[in-house]
């Protein structure tokens, strides 16, 4: 059961409720902190391009990526019908991606390093965030928290329902692992009114603060600062989700 390939067809459906906008004004906010002015950005784990395509309508150069066809092909479409041109999609693994250059900000946002769950991967992805930044770039990216995972997720169900779909979301959340998964039951309404009901399974892996700031500084990156969601607040022991900001300097120090 691979990840992402039914939902992307109802992604967008589901996730309603999040305020994109709010997601881009923070970027802004952490640009202007760290005195940032980007023209061309790259957006790992892109999916159907909520922030990429609001970012390619401000007017900056963007470069989409993700694993799933799937969410690629819904991110693609709108942005056909958006008429917007100012991004390039990229159908890669965030693990092994590859630009024809750098860019001024990498992004990983919506947990998306939380798939990964194998820590030398994570430094592998940070080695090619270094290698693919413009001397001094910026790397801003968020992660859920073992405290999410574990006492909001925990071993629940979830369900919700929409016009033209609904889903079923069993949780579990193994503490030694620090593995959260989840299958998902689909109901997608199709062309003859029935509905066809397909699964999937997600995992996640909970990574604490110093072990991402290990990695960091293992692909060579500067750890700049960590944030709870939305805030210039430090994180505590209730936040939901971390934002991470990590600067380049391996060019600045002579090429690599």
């Amino acid at each position: 059961m691979a990840a992402y390939e039914e939902f992307a067809s109802v992604y967008d459906i589901f996730m309603d409720n999040m305020d994109y906008d709010m997601w881009v004004k923070y970027l802004h906010d952490i640009w202007e902190k760290y005195n940032i002015n980007p023209k061309l950005i790259a957006e790992l784990g892109c999916g159907t391009g909520n922030i990429t395509g609001r970012l390619a309508k401000e007017g900056y150069d963007m470069i989409g990526i993700d694993i799933s066809e799937e969410m690629l092909s819904v991110a693609r479409q709108k942005a056909v019908d958006e008429g917007n041109k100012n991004i390039l999609y990229l159908l890669q693994d965030m693990t092994e991606f590859e630009l024809y250059g750098t860019v001024d900000v990498i992004l990983c946002l919506c947990d998306s390093i939380n798939y990964i769950t194998d820590y030398d991967d994570i430094v592998k992805v940070f080695k090619l965030v270094n290698n693919y930044l413009e001397p001094g770039g910026i790397f801003i990216f968020d992660i859920n928290t073992e405290y999410k995972f574990k006492n909001l997720l925990g071993e629940n169900t979830f369900a919700d329902s929409e016009e033209d779909a609904a889903y079923i979301w069993q949780n579990y959340y193994d503490e030694d692992e620090r593995i959260n998964e989840y299958y998902v039951n689909f109901f997608i309404k199709q062309e003859n009114g029935l509905y066809e009901r397909t699964e999937e399974c997600h995992y996640e892996k909970a990574y604490k603060t110093e072990e991402i700031k290990k990695a960091l500084n293992e692909a060579g990156l500067i750890f700049e600062a960590c944030y709870d969601a939305f805030t210039f607040n430090l994180p505590n022991e209730k936040s939901e989700r971390i934002y991470f900001v990590a600067r380049e300097k391996g060019k600045i120090l002579g090429g690599i």
